[in-house]
């Protein structure tokens, strides 16, 4: 993503209203070194243009991907450069984590299914849902 020399109309309240975040978010972005940080012209509040909207949207739905902040920097700087092969081994490993999470996930509907099925199945004695968690 190359930075447009675009007006920047927005404040930083203005580009995380656009995006769907936090203020303390677009401040925690900049500091994880995930978006600039627009220069402040003496007396005046830093402004923000489509470049950082953009921006900020791209972090947001790769988190929503699932990738993590540091993955997020790297895919950022894929993106400058164009490095496909290395993005989609990114892709690949985090497709390749999803799996894993959603066999966990599908385990664990299973296991609480069954426990529903026996709490609804017994009448007497303790709740089987409950009996499993205070086991744990």
């Amino acid at each position: 993503m190359v930075r447009n020399q675009a007006k920047n109309s927005d404040t930083i309240g203005g580009l995380a209203k656009a995006a769907g975040v936090g203020v303390e978010t677009v401040r925690y972005y900049q500091r994880r070194g995930l978006l600039p940080e627009p220069a402040r012209p003496p007396g005046e509040v830093r402004r923000y243009g489509e470049y950082d909207i953009k921006r900020l949207r791209f972090i947001r739905s790769a988190q929503a991907a699932g990738f993590t902040l540091s993955e997020i920097g790297e895919l950022l700087e894929l993106s400058a450069s164009d490095d496909r092969p290395r993005a989609r081994e990114l892709a690949r490993t985090r497709v390749e984590a999803l799996d894993v999470k959603i066999a966990e996930l599908e385990q664990a509907r299973d296991a609480l299914s069954g426990l529903a099925s026996a709490c609804a199945a017994e009448r007497g004695g303790p709740c089987p849902i409950l009996d499993a968690f205070n086991r744990n």
